[in-house]
């Protein structure tokens, strides 16, 4: 039997930043509090999770990856069909790699498609560590419904339905497919409650906020702050989104040589820092920097609005500048403006007369900074990495498993 104090848990995640990021000082914790945690994640994340103490257990993985953002198609369907498609080849690898080491509790990313029916088929707990949103009561009526009726119709999502449910029953799992991560029994939820529409429907036997789950990032290396900058402002549009040459070309022009003013500019892996053409001095380029570390001492932030962008900023009390690019970064943005933290900017408009107008407005104003340290006392406030795990622990089979 495994002790309570030092179970067996299993973690499972895709290979993407913004579903991994969120985990990882969770993962952390739960290891330095003596348990053994079986982290399932594709080969290119396997040393970010043995950097934890967590065993990575490397699966394959047909999903596309964010070194290829576009493959992910340009429609509702084309976004969805991969995360079947790659849990059906993923599950009897990952029941085979657990086969005679079952963990006593598992805890996945809503990604994790596999996670829930291994659970089930194992006969442990199953906790969802949530990285955005969470659905509210009303939720599929409002949401749901009218976002995914066209593809229901279709002959395309008609099969793509048929397939997940046939998945499930044969797994034994009694669960629709749009409730089978939609509508855990528990979750963690990793984001501040700040960032939630109608927090007040969300059902708070199922979800509990924990705030942002961030750590030192020590290991991400530092960033000093330059001798003379009064304004620090940084750049970034996350892992995913980044080939954006003209965006990062009107940022330079917005504050280049702005008197005061130092930019660091996130590029990312997909462009060539040559198609920017020559910078300001006050300009500096880098393909990957170590956000939080920049956000303690930055002034403002021009930010994609994703997830862990939008709740760094918070927790850091920097205004933002939300240029969103895909999915819930739209909302995001919406929910930083309305906080008074933030200025929306549609990428069509974000030219270096608007960013440059929208950055120094922020700064400005004194509203801005006092409802950005409100919010940021209270994130502090939320438990974060600690409860988190707290909560995780709660879940555990006491007198472990036979």
């Amino acid at each position: 039997m495994t002790s309570p104090d030092r179970a067996h848990i299993a973690m499972f995640s895709i290979a993407a930043h913004g579903h991994v990021n969120p985990s990882i000082e969770v993962i952390r914790e739960l290891v330095a509090r003596g348990h053994r945690v079986s982290y399932a994640i594709p080969a290119s994340f396997a040393d970010k999770v043995a950097e934890t103490g967590a065993e990575p257990v490397i699966y394959t993985s047909t999903l596309p990856t964010d070194d290829d953002p576009e493959a992910w198609g340009t429609e509702l369907i084309d976004n969805i069909e991969p995360f079947l498609d790659d849990a059906i080849q993923a599950l009897p690898q990952l029941a085979e790699a657990f086969a005679g080491d079952e963990p006593d509790l598992v805890i996945h990313d809503i990604t994790g498609y596999p996670a829930p029916v291994l659970a089930h088929r194992w006969g442990v707990p199953a906790v969802a560590l949530w990285p955005n949103l969470v659905p509210w009561e009303g939720y599929e009526e409002e949401v749901a419904e009218p976002m995914f009726a066209e593809v229901k119709a279709s002959e395309r999502g008609k099969a793509y339905y048929a397939r997940f449910e046939e998945w499930l029953t044969g797994n034994g799992v009694d669960t629709h497919p749009d409730r089978l991560i939609a509508r855990p029994r528990k979750a963690v939820v990793l984001i501040p409650e700040v960032l939630q529409p109608n927090a007040e429907r969300v059902d708070r036997s199922v979800f509990t906020f924990v705030g942002a789950c961030q750590g030192e990032r020590a290991e991400q290396g530092e960033w000093q702050r330059p001798a003379g900058a009064e304004r620090v402002l940084l750049v970034s549009l996350g892992s995913s989104f980044t080939k954006q040459p003209e965006f990062y070309r009107a940022c330079a022009e917005a504050f280049g040589d702005l008197a005061g003013w130092h930019v660091v500019l996130q590029i990312g892996k997909h462009v060539d820092p040559a198609e920017l053409g020559t910078l300001p001095a006050n300009v500096e380029v880098h393909d990957w920097v170590p956000q939080l570390a920049i956000l303690r001492q930055a002034d403002a932030f021009i930010t994609h609005a994703g997830a862990g962008g939008s709740q760094e900023g918070l927790a850091t009390g920097t205004p933002m500048v939300a240029v969103p690019q895909a999915v819930d970064q739209f909302g995001n943005a919406d929910m930083l403006v309305s906080l008074g933290v933030a200025r929306h900017l549609p990428m069509a408009d974000a030219t270096a007369e608007a960013l440059r107008a929208a950055v120094l407005e922020l700064v400005a104003d004194p509203e801005v900074a006092r409802r950005a340290e409100d919010i940021r006392r209270r994130m502090a406030a939320e438990g974060g990495t600690k409860r988190a795990a707290d909560l995780i622990e709660a879940d555990l089979p006491r007198g472990g498993r036979s």
